[in-house]
């Protein structure tokens, strides 16, 4: 007589209620993980393992940072003066974003010879939404102005035409928080200030 097929028991995800081995396809792996790597490791060897990495970044970042202030302590024991740096900020997986500058930048470029389109960036650093500004630029100067996204993935106001000296006066009039000092342009590749 043959055995009776005994069942399978499966291990469910206490987060997301899937199945253990199908929580990566789930809405809500990241905050599976946790849970995965305490009850299902063999299952997710590569957690295991990304998990040991991060404890050992956070260590290394400690020692680092003891090691940053101690030195400050030192200078300013010593009297020696040091630049300071730019004020950073982590981001996931320890990628380091440095603090943007308020500056509004504007450029003009040159298309099939003739044409020309004002790109004004950086607006948005000011609290301006670029849409209405858009709408504003098109209206004062009589132009198609949009807001599209740059080669950065951040978004610029394109404006059609050659505006590039008269939109300061006008950025500077409607929206006073944005100072004069703060607009640059950009001529044969280098930055030069408005003001």
């Amino acid at each position: 007589m043959a055995e009776k097929p005994q069942p399978v028991l499966v291990l469910y995800c206490q987060v997301c209620g899937l199945p253990a081995e199908y929580c990566e396809f789930g809405p809500e792996f990241d905050k599976c993980k946790p849970w995965l790597i305490q009850n299902a490791p063999d299952l997710y060897p590569d957690l295991l393992k990304a998990a040991n990495a991060k404890e050992a970044d956070k260590v290394a970042d400690q020692l680092q940072s003891a090691g940053i202030s101690s030195v400050d302590a030192a200078a300013a024991a010593g009297g020696s003066s040091e630049a300071k740096q730019e004020e950073v900020k982590r981001l996931p997986g320890g990628k380091i974003k440095k603090k943007e500058k308020q500056e509004v930048v504007i450029e003009k470029v040159v298309r099939n010879k003739r044409k020309c389109i004002t790109t004004v960036k950086g607006l948005e650093l000011f609290g301006v939404k670029l849409s209405d500004a858009s709408k504003k630029l098109g209206k004062k100067f009589a132009t198609g102005a949009s807001v599209v996204k740059g080669p950065n993935d951040k978004e610029q106001i394109d404006v059609q035409g050659d505006i590039s000296y008269d939109v300061v006066e006008f950025i500077t009039e409607t929206w006073p928080n944005v100072p004069e000092t703060a607009i640059f342009f950009i001529e044969d590749g280098k930055k030069v200030s408005a003001a």
